[in-house]
């Protein structure tokens, strides 16, 4: 009765996930936040979150893109882009994570890792209606700084 995703990466050392352990899809009223937002902001509504949220994904991809150690390695067609530190010498998957660990330690943003093609990456998720430009670029600028910090 788990859920289990490549993106949801957890240690060893965290604590019991309760939605591993809980039949989480098959509790009434899933629908209920669905139905309210569409009830609140209308198809139009959705339809300019959904493009406002695709757009700052590939406004981030842009902005780190123009690093020459980090790499984009997916097509940003949606909200989610991801992101790779790749050192002109060393091991990419560790310099990814620490880049990822310093990005947390911040709290400029939160990015969680995936596996993608047998590679490490930082998955980033422009899913929050409130996100803005602003936010956008002082998140990029934080993955930039510990990047840096590395090379």
């Amino acid at each position: 009765m788990s859920v289990s995703a490549a993106y949801l990466l957890r240690s060893p050392e965290e604590p019991r996930e309760p939605m591993d352990w809980t039949p989480e899809a098959s509790r009434r009223a899933r629908g209920f936040a669905v139905y309210a937002a569409l009830r609140s902001l209308g198809r139009r509504g959705v339809e300019d979150l959904v493009d406002r949220c695709c757009r700052l994904a590939r406004r981030f991809a842009d902005r780190l893109r123009q690093e020459p150690v980090i790499q984009i390695l997916n097509e940003v067609v949606l909200n989610q882009v991801l992101v790779r530190v790749a050192p002109p010498t060393g091991d990419a998957d560790a310099a990814t994570r620490e880049a990822m660990r310093l990005v947390q330690e911040e709290r400029v943003c939160w990015l969680g890792g995936t596996r993608w093609h047998d590679m490490d990456a930082m998955r980033i998720s422009v899913s929050n209606w409130s996100t803005t430009e602003n936010d956008v670029d002082r998140s990029a600028d934080s993955i930039i700084r510990a990047t840096r910090r590395q090379v």
